[in-house]
């Protein structure tokens, strides 16, 4: 395998991962907050047979929808410039998808719980932003400190970046386990946040 080719598709499918994460970060912000507060969108869809739960997973599904747009296109960009070094590539859509989703469903319940944006401004500026830059997207996190390499371990964009990277470069059948050690975090986080959000978009609704 050419080392360009390795390198760019190795480059390109980390971004994917990371573009998944600042997509679905916004996304289940503002349009949330929107839902609840400002347009109350929400509120008028309780007053039918349409319940919380309902409420949560179209919002989710359409989350899901965007953010396999956009990985869609990052794959075909991939292909067109020849960066594409194995077809697992085709895996990585739904793995950045996952991942997405990861930080959209614990978002959208910390979103339900805030009536003005300001917070929204100190998630993405100490959250989602040193996430993007220190997460294995643009350099390995083992050189990072080793006091922040644990927290890089937590971050669900560390678990999707090392999925893409493997996917788009072939080498994830090298350690299956591990990747669904991955899958398996994404997954968990995701349906904790799940909960999460049906349970505090639900108290908002309830309360007005």
């Amino acid at each position: 395998m050419p080392t360009t080719t390795r390198t760019s598709a190795t480059t390109i499918a980390k971004t994917i991962a990371a573009t998944a994460m600042q997509s679905a970060s916004f996304e289940s912000t503002f349009p949330i907050m929107g839902g609840l507060t400002w347009q109350r969108t929400f509120h008028a869809m309780y007053a039918t047979p349409i319940g919380p739960r309902d409420i949560v997973l179209g919002n989710v599904v359409w989350m899901a929808i965007r953010l396999t747009m956009i990985a869609a296109i990052f794959t075909v960009v991939m292909a067109v410039f020849g960066a594409v070094a194995s077809p697992l590539i085709l895996l990585a859509i739904p793995a950045a998808v996952l991942t997405g989703l990861a930080f959209a469903t614990p978002i959208t319940a910390f979103s339900a719980t805030q009536r003005t944006p300001e917070k929204f401004n100190v998630l993405f500026r100490f959250g989602i932003t040193p996430l993007f830059l220190f997460s294995g997207t643009f350099f390995p996190i083992s050189n990072l400190p080793p006091l922040l390499q644990p927290i890089a371990w937590l971050s669900p964009l560390w678990h999707g970046v090392e999925l893409t990277r493997g996917l788009a470069l072939g080498t994830i059948v090298d350690e299956p386990l591990l990747a669904l050690i991955h899958v398996a975090v994404l997954v968990a986080i995701v349906a904790i946040g799940l909960d999460v959000a049906f349970r505090t978009i639900e108290r908002r609704l309830v309360r007005g």
